[in-house]
């Protein structure tokens, strides 16, 4: 199903994001998606702020309504459409980890650094999920940018920003391979030849 991942080259060229909404089970157990979780945090950050935090998603049902709360406070005339789009978000595959940035204000390390380890974060979940033989899927869309949900899953009062639903299950169907970035026209020289 995902190749020779027995090799380190042969892992980050096997892996494929997949869609949570085509993913089933089993997904990683309590256990496993912690070892994931453990492995994938072992990203560049400067100054060892651990400026990020992980949420296992456990209850489906409660992040549903979470999403629907939110879609009604900040979009009064959505349509009935849009919170089923809501509720299938929250209970696609089977298991959910939200992963928040959450800088270190008036640290030296600047946030700019600072949020591309929480990216660094998301992608390395991805990969670490695939080396332990699931597929994974980083999702963003409106729960990402809605502070209803930041504030929701931050919790005691903080205001961390959503940097990505990192979806792990099985595949339902084959994964597909997608068009990949021509080297020529994204990687240059510098300085550039005359």
């Amino acid at each position: 199903m995902f190749n020779d991942r027995s090799t380190p080259l042969s892992l980050v060229r096997t892996r494929r994001s997949g869609r949570p909404k085509e993913m089933v089970g089993p997904g990683p157990d309590r256990a496993e998606i912690l070892e994931i979780i453990a492995e994938a945090a072992r990203v560049p950050d400067h100054g060892k702020l651990s400026p990020w935090r992980l949420l296992v998603v456990d209850d489906r049902d409660a992040f549903a309504a979470l999403l629907r709360d939110a879609l009604r406070a900040e979009d009064p005339d959505a349509k009935p459409g849009a919170y089923e789009m809501a509720d299938g978000f929250a209970r696609q595959a089977p298991v959910l980890v939200v992963v928040l940035s959450a800088p270190v204000s008036n640290h030296k390390v600047p946030v700019w650094e600072q949020e591309l380890s929480a990216g660094a974060l998301c992608m390395n979940l991805l990969t670490t999920a695939h080396a332990h033989g699931y597929v994974a899927g980083w999702l963003t869309g409106w729960p990402a940018y809605s502070q209803t949900v930041a504030r929701a899953l931050s919790g005691a009062g903080e205001q961390h920003r959503v940097a990505g639903f990192i979806y792990v299950g099985q595949p339902s169907l084959p994964l597909q391979e997608r068009p990949r970035p021509d080297l020529a026209r994204i990687v240059g020289r510098w300085p550039s030849a005359a």
